[in-house]
């Protein structure tokens, strides 16, 4: 009897381990099975994230494009700023919603060990990212939507720009060639003005060879003060009136022979020496004694007949002496009237 409890206990004891071992293995492939469905949730999420990252990498790209693109034609086209903010704007929703994933995905890497008992809450988290990459790709769609008219845009706009570049050129040379016609209709008239103003210079010098008081400097006549002015008076003398009568007449046979084209003026220039004048009478300064003298020079030659559009007058002071030196004879050389035919 003892013997043959004995082997009923080893069969009892053999009868129960298939069992827990059949239990275990079961319970291992739950849990595997389970694992495996959360893995593959975790890797599809993980490849959504990646896509999404990539798209937005792209649309940076592009925008920053668009963005260089837009820089060269701000002045024309303001109204495509507010798409690209309006771009912008749904970027950053797009990041915003990128940025939920990436913490869902986090929360839900702290809850491997529990995958089992969280499998439902995984599975409507799912769901909800479902959902939330369709707007995704909604905003994504809409968004190429609009940079395809941004594009279109910039290409009417290049366009539009390369005509007037074209014109632009077209312009360019016109403008090239009128210049260069310019400039050799001003040197002809500036060589025919030369050739006038030796005539004038020539005349003159007929007119006043005896005398020694007027001189010629450079391309200028030049009058000493004492000629036509009285120490320290602005007012045409009756022996400066004389000369000027006979260089009105001068000038106004010059001004019949230069063509109406040619803008010639006489300027007469008023210097004085390098004293100062007391400064209590009407003329405080020698630079109001110089323009004062000049200007009476051009009004004596206005009242005989010469044209008021053809004189200049100019006073300088004693800033421009002939002569240097503090003496007699520097200061009645520097005290002058110079005239000069020229352009206006």
């Amino acid at each position: 009897m003892a013997a043959t409890r004995g082997r009923r206990g080893e069969r009892s004891s053999e009868d129960y381990w298939p069992g827990f071992v059949d239990a275990m293995s079961a319970l291992l492939l739950v849990f595997i099975f389970l694992l495996s469905i959360f893995m593959i949730a975790q890797f599809f999420l993980s490849q959504q994230l990646s896509g999404r990252d990539t798209v937005l990498n792209r649309l940076n790209q592009q925008i920053a494009e668009l963005t260089e693109l837009l820089a060269l034609e701000k002045a024309s086209v303001g109204d495509l700023e507010a798409t690209i903010s309006s771009l912008q704007f749904g970027l950053d929703a797009v990041t915003d919603e990128r940025d939920q994933l990436q913490a869902l995905l986090s929360a839900s890497s702290g809850q491997i060990d529990k995958a089992g008992g969280q499998l439902a809450t995984l599975q409507d988290e799912l769901a909800q990212e479902q959902q939330i990459s369709s707007r995704a790709l909604a905003q994504v769609e809409l968004l190429n939507q609009q940079l395809s008219a941004l594009r279109r845009q910039i290409a009417s706009l290049e366009a539009a720009l390369e005509a007037s570049e074209d014109r632009d050129r077209e312009s360019q040379t016109k403008i090239a060639d009128l210049g260069k016609r310019l400039n050799v209709a001003l040197a002809q008239r500036v060589q025919e003005l030369s050739r006038y103003r030796s005539d004038f210079f020539g005349r003159l010098r007929e007119i006043l060879a005896q005398r020694s008081d007027i001189e010629v400097v450079g391309d200028r006549f030049v009058f000493q003060s004492e000629v036509l002015f009285s120490t320290g008076d602005d007012q045409v003398n009756p022996q400066g009136r004389a000369q000027l009568n006979i260089l009105a007449d001068a000038i106004k046979e010059l001004q019949g022979q230069i063509p109406e084209e040619i803008d010639w003026v006489l300027r007469v220039d008023g210097h004085t020496d390098a004293r100062p004048l007391s400064g209590t009478g009407r003329l405080r300064n020698n630079w109001e004694l110089s323009a004062a003298r000049a200007i009476s020079v051009v009004s004596y030659l206005i009242d005989q007949g010469v044209p008021p559009k053809r004189l200049v007058a100019a006073g300088f002071g004693e800033y421009q002496p002939l002569a240097q030196g503090e003496n007699d004879e520097a200061y009645a050389k520097n005290r002058r009237i110079e005239l000069k035919l020229t352009q206006r």
